[in-house]
């Protein structure tokens, strides 16, 4: 198989000479691609302090946690740290009106305190290997509609042989490159992770979505967990009889703090970005997925912000659920605005241009790549309407209406009792399934502010929505209910069974095909199911269409700049390093934003009618007395957060901050909002990954919350 370019450069990507602040690397690479760079910029580490699978590396110490977000040991007792918005669904998982531990936070006395977290689990990576050649050839000459199945089938047997049915690992082969590269990743999953301690959401979440994806932040957005495993020393279910992970690798902690061109570098897991976005994408992104999110979201989240304010119990249910939403929500106003302020179209039009002026030389790149973006293009128009009545149908109807979400776990159950022949013991693991997801459902669900909410998204989705793209139950209502979506949403919410825990327990004791057939909410939920189905098959082709241009286009990059720079793939969530220097930047004309924020900046921002910016009395004591203890710098001013210009993305929340000699110096939590068009070209002048200082931390873990025992059992360097 021709090896796979390892060496390209994207002139949409990268600025005309190649800087160490941009990258999301393979850490198998680290060697061949980024360590000298790395040494000359300050770096003492080797490659294979970094990543080695026969001795301890920093790698060993880095976790996905949960299911979207990194974390890092920071104990040799497996003492775990990850942001404050990673870990808020765990803290609002045990929070209840008299325990509100999202308002006061909560920190474990003891190890028996520590709060077992059901459902939570982190992974651990065991190795990462370029598995292209067995797959690859695999696919030479095939059709693309039947490439998946051959990936898929290839990709199963690779990561079955890979974890030899060992139930805690897990592995999986990862399309790398759009397609023209293929990884095996293995992972081992930790499920006893329990609660240590956070700090309350004035401190972990100051600012809230004023302060999000901006700088300058004063936002201690971190928790405490820890991981447990059995007595052997290998992942278990939760026992009483668990002991503290013993981990590889522990990270130790740096008091000596850092100044600005120093380097620094991240570990973590970046989710997805699009760096290889044509013009048609980029415009596809701006005027549907972005702009309809903004609209939907933003009238969604005010009805849900209303209901929290009024009331201290649905404060606690929608906590997680508002904070998900608000989160994407914002990122996409700024990443419209970034995309649109920094041109990135035209920087796209300029490297298409570039590519089909360089095919043009060669007949053989003409036959190769030639019809890469006329593809893409096709693809892009073909699924325009249809793309934008799906997105429209997820946020208003799937995302917006919780009983219709709630409804849909009920499909499978439904499919099956149409069955001729019913399998009891099969019937009974569909009920059991529903009722662990119908405690887990009303636990946090208010049924008015679903009810109200609903309406406002149901009228919503009927207005905006081309009527040959919608759910076909949508007119009916209409037309029986004269446009009154409010009406028909009170009539819905009284019949339907699935709201009454009454009526749904004598379900689940006799569960009948004509209830679920009859009912409402499940015949809007089937007709919009049908609806997805229909736009879903509409998209096909042009997934296809697209799926063909994008790989060619990114292949013809590659032989295009073959040999120019080292590039690294589009983040999907596997382990990335990324590296440059703290340093500040300037937003705009005549501004510049320093590098590191202090404890002065809080007493700022404070704000006693704002929830946003609530101080609690006791920091305040503690900044107004400078009782900082050896968190202070060397001036005795307390510092909060802190910028460097590496490249990260969603995902990288909670991702270790390490200083040259690979010691925790802070904890990844934000991007900043001058440069949020990052996912799609990164912004050299401007983008910077804003982190908590691991000072404050600290800080607030000793004196704060007077839980110094948690610092003892850390690796201090002073």
């Amino acid at each position: 198989m021709k090896k796979i370019l390892l060496y390209v450069i994207v002139a949409t990507m990268f600025a005309p000479t190649t800087k160490a602040d941009e990258g999301m690397w393979l850490l198998p690479l680290i060697q061949k691609l980024n360590i000298k760079d790395m040494k000359k910029a300050g770096c003492k580490l080797s490659a294979d302090d970094i990543y080695s699978i026969n001795s301890s590396s920093i790698k060993d110490a880095v976790v996905i946690f949960g299911g979207g977000c990194t974390g890092e040991i920071i104990s040799p007792q497996g003492l775990l740290l990850t942001n404050h918005h990673c870990g808020y669904g765990a803290i609002q998982q045990h929070s209840s009106v008299e325990h509100d531990y999202l308002k006061h936070g909560f920190w474990a006395k003891t190890r028996s305190d520590e709060i077992p977290t059901p459902g939570l689990s982190v992974r651990f990576l065991e190795r990462i290997e370029n598995v292209s050649e067995r797959i690859v050839p695999a696919l030479d000459g095939l059709a693309e509609n039947n490439r998946a199945a051959v990936i898929a089938q290839i990709s199963d047997s690779i990561a079955k042989a890979a974890t030899n049915n060992v139930s805690w690992l897990h592995a999986y082969v990862s399309s790398m490159f759009g397609g023209n590269e293929y990884w095996l990743i293995v992972y081992r999953v930790y499920s006893d992770v329990r609660l240590v301690g956070a700090p309350p959401s004035s401190i972990g979440k100051f600012g809230n979505d004023t302060d999000n994806w901006m700088w300058p932040r004063h936002t201690g957005d971190f928790s405490l967990f820890r991981v447990y495993a059995g007595k052997d020393g290998n992942p278990a279910e939760y026992s009483q009889e668990n002991i503290p992970l013993k981990p590889k690798h522990h990270l130790p902690i740096s008091l000596k703090g850092f100044a600005e061109n120093d380097f620094a570098m991240i570990l973590g897991f970046p989710g997805a970005t699009q760096r290889y976005m044509t013009s048609w994408e980029v415009n596809e992104r701006i005027d549907i997925g972005n702009s309809i999110r903004i609209k939907v979201r933003g009238i969604r989240q005010e009805m849900m912000r209303e209901d929290m304010l009024a009331d201290p119990k649905v404060n606690i249910q929608y906590a997680t659920k508002y904070s998900g939403s608000s989160n994407y929500w914002k990122n996409s106003i700024g990443m419209n605005k970034a995309l649109k302020r920094l041109g990135i179209v035209a920087q796209k039009q300029a490297q298409e241009r570039s590519f089909e002026k360089w095919i043009a030389a060669d007949n053989q790149r003409q036959t190769l790549y030639g019809q890469a973006l006329p593809m893409i293009e096709k693809a892009v128009a073909g699924r325009r309407e249809s793309s934008s009545a799906n997105l429209y149908l997820a946020e208003t109807l799937m995302r917006g209406s919780e009983i219709l979400g709630f409804a849909a776990s009920f499909g499978g159950l439904y499919e099956f009792l149409k069955k001729d022949t019913i399998d009891n013991t099969e019937l009974n693991r569909h009920i059991d399934g529903l009722k662990k997801n119908a405690d887990s459902f009303f636990k946090n669900y208010n049924m008015p502010t679903d009810r109200k909410i609903s309406a406002a998204m149901y009228k919503l989705y009927f207005q905006d929505v081309d009527k040959q793209y919608q759910a076909g139950a949508f007119e009916k209502i209409n037309e029986i209910y004269s446009g009154d979506f409010k009406q028909y949403t009170n009539d819905m919410f009284a019949a339907t069974f699935l709201l009454d825990r009454e009526r749904l327990d004598r379900f689940f004791e006799a569960p009948s095909l004509e209830i679920l057939e009859n009912d409402p909410a499940m015949q809007l939920e089937r007709s919009v199911r049908k609806s997805q189905s229909s736009l879903r098959k509409a998209n096909d082709e042009f997934s296809h269409i697209f799926s063909e241009g994008h790989r060619r286009y990114v292949a013809g990059l590659m032989s295009m700049y073959n040999g120019v720079r080292p590039v690294y793939p589009d983040a999907n969530f596997t382990m990335r390093m990324t590296y440059g220097k703290i340093s500040g930047y300037r937003p705009a004309d005549a501004e510049y934003f320093d590098y590191l924020t202090t404890a002065s900046g809080i007493i700022e921002k404070e704000d006693p009618n704002n929830w946003e910016f609530e101080v609690p009395d006791k920091l305040k004591n503690l900044i107004a007395t400078r009782n900082f203890g050896v968190y202070a710098l060397k001036d005795g001013r307390l510092p909060v957060c802190f910028i460097f210009n590496g490249d990260i993305t969603g995902g990288n929340s909670g991702s270790p901050v390490l200083n040259a000699r690979g010691e925790l110096i802070g904890t990844a939590f934000d991007g900043n909002w001058e440069a949020m068009s990052g996912d799609i070209a990164f912004e050299h002048e401007m983008q910077r990954c804003i982190n908590v200082d691991i000072r404050y931390t600290l800080f607030i873990i000793d004196k704060f919350a007077d839980a110094k025992y948690l610092i003892d059992e850390m690796t201090i360097v002073k």
